[in-house]
């Protein structure tokens, strides 16, 4: 497991690092509010441990900002103990569990243990609903692409082109199996049709137009 550690105080922050690297988890460690916030965009994590009173930028304000640009990664807020209020506050604006200080070590890693199985069955069933790679998400049901959050206009068959690439990432699709997936089998194999709608598709991707890479000879690939 992969996760973020975001604590001022540097004795809790070393017994807590110490004892999950025990556990053979990674551990990246941010002293306060602001460095919590570079690390997730920079970065994906399994969880969060975040601990409400930061220097700067709070707990709840990392957790606000976190859930308002669409990151879903669980959240573990650590409290103080007399804080119900805090507690409460914290999980209305988007934390998963809490755990108030001073903490037993082997609740900690239980109530991780725990955010992770339920994000793994959540990750699965939001998987068949939705395609997600980097700032891409195109939703199966509404047919909406959305590219860091901005929501692209695209014709019946940019969209049928998008869900093929991203159902197949990192898989080679050959000309032939594009044409016959998006077009059908009736449509001449010498067009160019596939290489015009895959340079339109490429623009509307806008930072992430790279992602669909041409494999010379042999076909496209979604990396």
């Amino acid at each position: 497991m992969n996760v973020l550690l975001v604590e001022d105080e540097t004795r809790v922050a070393d017994f807590i690092r110490r004892g999950l690297k025990a556990e053979g988890w990674l551990v990246e460690h941010a002293g306060d509010g602001a460095t919590a916030l570079e690390f997730l965009r920079d970065r994906r994590f399994d969880v969060v441990v975040l601990d409400l009173m930061l220097p700067g930028i709070s707990g709840q304000d990392v957790c606000q900002r976190m859930r308002a640009r669409q990151d879903h990664t669980p959240i573990l807020m650590l409290t103080a103990l007399g804080a119900i209020d805090d507690r409460i506050t914290g999980l209305r604006i988007g934390a998963d569990d809490y755990l108030p200080k001073p903490f037993d070590f082997e609740e900690l890693l239980a109530r991780l243990t725990a955010l992770q199985r339920r994000s793994q069955a959540f990750s699965v069933q939001a998987t068949n609903d939705r395609l997600v790679q980097d700032g891409l998400c195109f939703d199966r049901h509404s047919l909406l692409l959305t590219v860091d959050g901005r929501e692209v206009a695209l014709s019946e068959k940019e969209r049928d082109l998008v869900a093929l690439f991203m159902s197949h990432p990192r898989k080679l699709l050959s000309r032939e199996r594009i044409l016959n997936a998006v077009w059908g089998a009736q449509e001449d194999p010498m067009t160019n049709v596939i290489d015009v709608y895959v340079g339109r598709v490429r623009k509307k991707l806008g930072p992430y137009g790279h992602l669909i890479a041409t494999v010379r000879g042999a076909g496209y690939r979604f990396a």
